[in-house]
């Protein structure tokens, strides 16, 4: 086989680092949504909230969702890649969709302390979720595979917003 020429090595090698780049755009995505936690995370308990039982230890949050995170990115890395498809818009919309609203459930839930708000929140990027997989498994399988860890993770947190949302009840002062 006759070595590759200098033009192709060159196309390779842009080809390659433009695949990098692209990734890393997806990552940063996902850094984005995890920032939130560096201002709104603090303690549940400042607000004397009552903590579910099912509820996990705090230091499990940053590796799982370190993990998640990438594969999410990975997932919409992959779909952006992907051959050809007519619904691949329709997946990435649905990617740049559950990242805004796994954006938005942080400070909804921890920065606003709205219980109600954050589970709609979290019910809608479940929602979301459970779309991408579905549309990214007529894509690409192992995008869609990608976020099936990440969809079991948010059903355990929509029921455990939920819990914390029945062992705090909103009390309304009322002027008597």
């Amino acid at each position: 086989m006759p070595p590759l020429g200098p033009r192709l090595v060159k196309t390779q090698e842009a080809h390659l680092k433009i695949r990098i780049i692209t990734w890393l755009l997806f990552y940063a995505c996902t850094l984005v949504a995890a920032a939130g936690a560096f201002w709104f995370v603090g303690d549940l308990n400042a607000n004397s909230w009552i903590a579910p039982s099912i509820a996990p230890p705090a230091w499990i949050f940053g590796p799982v969702w370190t993990i998640l995170y990438l594969m999410i990115a990975t997932s919409g890395y992959r779909i952006f890649h992907a051959k050809h498809s007519t619904i691949k818009g329709i997946a990435l919309g649905l990617w740049a969709l559950q990242m805004c609203l796994n954006t938005l459930w942080t400070p909804v839930f921890f920065g606003a302390f709205d219980l109600q708000g954050a589970l709609i929140v979290i019910f809608a990027l479940w929602l979301t979720i459970g779309a991408f997989c579905g549309v990214g498994l007529l894509i690409d399988r192992k995008a869609s595979y990608l976020f099936f860890p990440y969809w079991a993770w948010v059903t355990f947190a929509t029921i455990l917003n939920y819990r914390y949302m029945v062992l705090n009840p909103i009390i309304i002062d009322t002027p008597s």
